[in-house]
């Protein structure tokens, strides 16, 4: 499958996705508060490259992955790269954010299932405590039959595009530099894509 088909698929994945939180997000009322980042600060979050291949993919028809790419080889924090902080801890904010991973667009709006098999909302300390009543009253909704996004579900349907890609989780930054490289070893003995056919 070529890295056009793929960088599709996953966007209609996101698509899908982006849909389903929306509706989620005006049925429970959460909502992350303007300007916070926190959850992008966390030095322990994974990522698949296959997330990030629209990402790459549109570094590449922009001429800036190689230089990217070098960015991150001479990058030694483990926050994400993409993520830009503003005065304050943890204030800030994504410079990509229409190329988010699967996991920023999961987290705070998604659920995972517990050991007990039932669905536990993942989201943040910072919503669950400064929006009490309507993470209570959301968690309950859920337990009762409220659709939510649910993260195994989604990187499921990730795994079907590219099995590899797709299932091989890494430190973000090792995920951003990864999907990098397949983008530019795919391109580097074949014609590049059709920019405009790409971004128009």
């Amino acid at each position: 499958m070529s890295i056009e088909r793929k960088v599709q698929l996953v966007e209609k994945l996101f698509h899908q996705l982006e849909q389903e939180t929306t509706s989620f997000k005006e049925v429970s009322g959460l909502g992350c508060v303007a300007g916070c980042g926190r959850c992008c600060t966390y030095p322990t979050v994974e990522a698949s490259p296959l997330e990030f291949l629209p990402w790459a993919f549109h570094l590449f028809l922009n001429d800036e992955a190689e230089n990217t790419l070098q960015l991150l080889n001479k990058n030694t924090s483990s926050t994400c790269m993409i993520y830009t902080p503003l005065t304050g801890i943890g204030k800030g904010s994504c410079s990509n954010y229409k190329y988010r991973g699967l996991i920023c667009r999961l987290f705070g709006f998604a659920a995972n299932t517990d050991k007990y098999g039932k669905l536990r909302l993942a989201t943040c300390k910072i919503i669950k405590e400064g929006q009490a009543e309507n993470y209570t009253s959301t968690a309950e909704a859920i337990t009762k039959g409220l659709h939510v996004p649910v993260f195994t579900e989604y990187y499921m349907q990730l795994n079907q595009i590219d099995f590899f890609l797709g299932n091989n989780m890494l430190p973000i930054n090792k995920a951003l530099k990864m999907a990098i490289e397949e983008v530019l070893q795919y391109y580097a003995y074949r014609p590049s894509p059709d920019v405009e056919k790409n971004c128009g």
